[in-house]
Parts: C-alpha cells; sequence; structure tokens
C-alpha cells in the first residue's frame, strides 16, 4: 500500500518498495563500456520492503560550495539501513538522493532552499537474494523525493537517473511488468496473467562480480525479438520452456548448495504445481508459478511452505 499524507512538519509519505522476479533471464553479449547486454522480463511483487519519509523542520540553505555528499548529509537521515552498508554514503538509498540532487542541479531545477527529509527502511526482503531490494529502494527514493522537492522530474528522466545508480532502479520507476533489454533500462510493458508464486530465500550469497566473470556462465546467448517475446509468453509464464531460461542457474547452484537443494525442493512440487521452478535474477531466491486451482488449496500450500528447506512465502504479483 502506498500512502501520502500531506505535507506538513509531521507529514509521512509511505511507499512499497516491491520486489521483483525474473521470468527468465538472458545474457546477449558483453559491452564496451564493461556491462553486459540482457535480455529478461520482469515480474513485480506485491511484496517487498516500505520506506517511510517524513518532512523535518525547517529548512536547509543551499549552498553551491558544498559537495554533493555533503549536501547530501545535511538534507537526509537515513535509520534502519545500518546493518546493510559499513557508511550511509555507500546505501543505494543516499546513492538515489545524490543522484537526484545531482541532476536537479544539472538541470537547474535546485531552489535556495530544500526540506530536510528523514528516511526509514522497514527491510523485509533479504539482500543478495536476485529480488532487486536495494535497486527498488533506491527506486522509491527517487520517486518519493522528486515529489517532496518538487523537481518535477519526468519518469523518464527518473529512469535514466536510475540508471546511474544500479541497472535494476530503472524498473522499479518504470512500476509495471516489462520486457527489459540493454543492461535493464530499456524497458517495454507486457500484460502478464495474474499469478501467485511460492518463493524460497535461501541463506546464500556469490557475488555479483564472481557471477560474471565466471568461465561456465553463458554470454552468447542470441537475441529474440520484443514481438517474440510478447507472443511467446506461455514459454516462461507458467512453464520454463527453451530457448527461455536464466544463465545463471547453473553457475549458482553449482557456488551455493543451498540454492541447488531449495531449487530441487520447488523441482519435486513441478507436477502437482503445473509449473516450472526456476531462479530469479543473479541471486539466491528460487521460485515456483502456482496454477490457479493449486493457489486455492490453502492447506496444500500451507504444507509446501512448512516443509521447505529454508524460508518460504505465497507472494502475488503487483
Amino acid at each position: 500500500m502506498i500512502e501520502n499524507i500531506a505535507a506538513s512538519s509531521a507529514s509521512t509519505m509511505t511507499r512499497l518498495s516491491p520486489a521483483k522476479l525474473n521470468l527468465f533471464l538472458h545474457i546477449t553479449g558483453k559491452r564496451a563500456d564493461g556491462y553486459h547486454n540482457l535480455q529478461t522480463v520482469f515480474r513485480l511483487l506485491d511484496w517487498g520492503d516500505y520506506l517511510h519519509f517524513s518532512l523535518v523542520d525547517g529548512l536547509v540553505d543551499i549552498d553551491n560550495a558544498l559537495a554533493i555528499d555533503q549536501l547530501c548529509e545535511r538534507l537526509l537521515r537515513l535509520t534502519g539501513a545500518e546493518a546493510i552498508t559499513s557508511h550511509v554514503t555507500d546505501n543505494l538509498i543516499f546513492q538515489a538522493a545524490r543522484a537526484l540532487l545531482a541532476a536537479a542541479i544539472a538541470s537547474n531545477k535546485l531552489p535556495k532552499q530544500l526540506a530536510p527529509v528523514t528516511i526509514e527502511l522497514d527491510k523485509h526482503l533479504p539482500m543478495g537474494a536476485g529480488l532487486g531490494g536495494g535497486s527498488s529502494n533506491a527506486a522509491a527514493t527517487l520517486l518519493a523525493l522528486n515529489e517532496i522537492w518538487a523537481f518535477n522530474f519526468t519518469q523518464d528522466a527518473l529512469i535514466n537517473i536510475g540508471a546511474t545508480v544500479g541497472a535494476d532502479v530503472p524498473i522499479f520507476i518504470f512500476g509495471q511488468d516489462a520486457i527489459a533489454q540493454g543492461i535493464g533500462e530499456q524497458l517495454t510493458p507486457i500484460a502478464l496473467p495474474d499469478q501467485q508464486y511460492l518463493v524460497l530465500t535461501p541463506t546464500a550469497h556469490v557475488s555479483t562480480a564472481e557471477l560474471f566473470a565466471h568461465p561456465k556462465l553463458q554470454r552468447d546467448i542470441a537475441a529474440i525479438s520484443i514481438e517474440t517475446m510478447k507472443n511467446q509468453s506461455n514459454s516462461y509464464v507458467q512453464y520454463l520452456q527453451m530457448p527461455y531460461h536464466n544463465v545463471f542457474t547453473p553457475v549458482v547452484t553449482g557456488l551455493a548448495p543451498a540454492v541447488d537443494d531449495a531449487l530441487q525442493y520447488l523441482q519435486s512440487l513441478e507436477t502437482v504445481a503445473r509449473s516450472t521452478a526456476r531462479m530469479t535474477g543473479s541471486g539466491s531466491v528460487v521460485f515456483l508459478p502456482l496454477d490457479a486451482s493449486i493457489a486455492t488449496d490453502k492447506a496444500l500450500i500451507k504444507k509446501w511452505l512448512a516443509n521447505a528447506p529454508c524460508p518460504a512465502y505465497l507472494v502475488d504479483n503487483l
């Protein structure tokens, strides 16, 4: 739920910072800038973190002589994120605010005074899981501060700003299920049926840098046209049929036994669930799409949740 309260000294804006799933994930090549081109379909979930934005009394005078990090530290107080990074300036929430202020300066949108803001992070999503939690936090911050500080950047402008913070940030600013290309910033909306998912979150973490450098990672998947991906949604929504797959799955399951165990557990349920279990992103989370008839069987779902080898959740699409 997104709650917006009229601005005052006691006002608070609460935003859901949703998780995402990759229904499949291909790498089609490496770019000259060192990033990789990918193709995927993002599915947003009605499950995630919450960010609470509260205005602080008074205004901060904007000193153009200040470094951008110093300006951020004057304008922002971040709580609830102490365990995520060693210093607040390393957090993607802070980096998103920094990027927004830098864009405002470059666009001559920065006024002489701004209201300071306290951001409280209510964290629910595991880190390094492939759910996009940090990127989603950054996107929620960009959207909220753009509104609070009345910069009035368009969605397209915020997507471009978000792409400088992280490759997954744009989808959360886009705010709907989408086909993604490039590094994830080229987004095309796609209409998908409502669905529930059984999501498992094993405790495991493999660094993204290690994964992208792994010799077994397939980086040359043939690109598929947007029209084909739209027309072939039956090949990756419920079941996962070739050529659609997640290139990170064999690498991650080989490096992280807990992920392999979780995936094998979901695979043991596939026949009943009438779907294909899979990994999302490059993180540790695995999920199983549920057929509508299975999703209503509360006793069965309760049993599957209880027997899972790690924390398990039943979630809906956004």
